[in-house]
């Protein structure tokens, strides 16, 4: 057992209110990392690329509930559709038909959060604020049957400025009241990552993302 990883965890769950669920970001690590956090009880892991869930997935006892929080590619969906507990980065109809799509084959309703664009950078994907809010009073999602919006999730600048960060969560927040109004229950908001998570739990964030800080820098 990793013994700096299992420290790492509990100091993020020592400042970790009730209400917010850790999401173990555990992309490029190995398995036996993985199951260090197991053995104390974590069960939410978060992966960026299809491919390597997928191989976790098979490899990993079946109780773990997998995150996609990396950007999805509507071809991939197949893929991960007969196992995957919450989508985090829809970021267009066109991928939300596939997830309906794939989820009615398997028979499933898979969760999902719409992601929306904060951040400064142009090269971090998701909605506007006002194409998320059309989206959701669309005639399109209410076909959907195989679907269900959970909430909101977001990517802050990648930056040390904290008035910057603090209103772009305040952001995220306000959205997601808008959200909530036209969908009632879809009161997630995933927001904050190993740099700033704090900060989002004081915007109101119910879900972190956070890898680097527990299971230390990638490769």
């Amino acid at each position: 057992m990793n013994k700096l990883i299992v420290q790492n965890f509990e100091k993020v769950k020592q400042n970790l209110p009730k209400q917010v669920k850790l999401v173990a970001v555990s992309k490029t690590k190995p398995k036996e990392d993985i199951e260090t956090l197991y053995q104390k009880g974590q069960r939410i892991f978060g992966e960026n690329r299809v491919e390597e869930l997928v191989t976790k997935f098979k490899e990993l006892p079946k109780d773990i509930e997998w995150h996609m929080i990396g950007h999805l590619q509507s071809k991939k969906v197949k893929k991960i559709a007969p196992f995957i507990s919450l989508i985090h980065s829809i970021d267009s109809l066109k991928l939300l038909i596939e997830v309906n799509k794939e989820a009615k084959k398997n028979n499933r309703v898979i969760d999902c959060l719409l992601q929306f664009h904060i951040a400064q950078e142009e090269s971090k994907y998701g909605f506007s604020e006002q194409e998320g809010i059309d989206l959701l009073n669309s005639a399109e999602i209410k076909k959907l049957k195989n679907i269900q919006i959970k909430g909101v999730m977001g990517m802050a600048t990648f930056t040390s400025n904290q008035e910057l960060l603090t209103s772009e969560f305040k952001k995220l927040a306000e959205i997601s009241k808008l959200t909530s109004i036209i969908i009632p229950g879809s009161t997630e908001i995933s927001m904050g990552m190993s740099g700033d998570y704090l900060l989002a739990i004081q915007n109101g964030s119910t879900i972190i993302r956070v890898g680097s800080t527990i299971f230390g820098p990638r490769n």
